[in-house]
């Protein structure tokens, strides 16, 4: 197993559980525990977790894990996803994208779209995401437009003021939403105070929301609220949500659809 393989699982079990323990980590990894210290060690000093006597935790309510280390959690529920937020998308559509591993796949999927292959432009994409705005740029039949701001190493997102001049400038028919969890009760959150901020500039300049999201992040808060669940039109989900957690977004007025 490569260290950044390693990493990455070390990171999951923590997300999971919460706090490792060293002689755990390495019995569930298959390595010396002296490499698991190694990892923590190197792990804490980039601020990824919270070193302790004999282990390690999580960092608090805020804990996010970078985007290059989320791309393999949930990987097939949100291709699944993807396709059918992407399947929704009408040629000639304004769409926003927010960062995020489930809108990167969104992205991905708008561009195996064959029907949106032509056309001047076939679709504007607007996004605050590097990593999107890479991957369409080099493809004629989308109109790509970024904002400015202060990018997050976390999620490639700009975020801030520059952020937010764009975005109040424009109007979008759809905003598709990657959030960091969505309960009925307390919205659409994000992990980070300034990428839920401007995730909500984007829901304010689109006609309607949609939330891209694995059953994973559903019934649950993070720390920052992007909106209130009243505002989402649609959530695009995988067939693990509960039937009767569904029911109720169903109750608050939004479209559920599992992929």
């Amino acid at each position: 197993m490569s260290r950044d393989a390693r990493w990455q699982a070390l990171l999951e079990l923590l997300v999971d559980r919460g706090r490792l323990d060293v002689d755990e980590a390495a019995t569930e990894l298959g390595v010396s525990a002296a490499t698991i210290r190694r990892d923590f060690d190197q792990l804490a000093e980039q601020q990824m977790l919270v070193r302790t006597r004999g282990g390690a935790v999580v960092h608090g309510v805020s804990y996010e894990l970078p985007l290059r280390y989320k791309t393999a959690r949930q990987a097939s529920e949100k291709q699944r996803i993807a396709k059918a937020v992407a399947d929704s998308i009408t040629p000639g559509e304004a769409v926003g994208l927010t960062g995020g591993t489930t809108t990167t796949e969104v992205a991905r999927a708008l561009a195996l779209r064959p029907e949106l292959a032509t056309g001047s432009p076939a679709l504007t994409v607007v996004t605050n995401a590097l990593n999107i705005a890479n991957e369409l740029a080099v493809r004629p039949q989308f109109k790509i437009v970024v904002t400015g701001g202060v990018a997050r190493p976390q999620s490639y997102e700009l975020t801030g003021p520059l952020a937010g001049g764009v975005l109040g400038q424009i109007t979008m028919d759809v905003a598709v939403l990657g959030v960091g969890a969505f309960d009925v009760a307390h919205g659409a959150t994000a992990h980070d105070e300034d990428e839920a901020a401007i995730n909500r500039l984007l829901c304010e300049s689109a006609t309607r929301v949609v939330v891209a999201a694995d059953a994973t992040k559903l019934g649950r808060r993070a720390f920052a609220r992007i909106c209130e669940t009243g505002r989402v039109d649609t959530l695009v989900t995988d067939t693990a949500v509960p039937a009767d957690m569904a029911a109720r977004f169903v109750d608050a007025g939004v479209s559920v659809v599992t992929a």
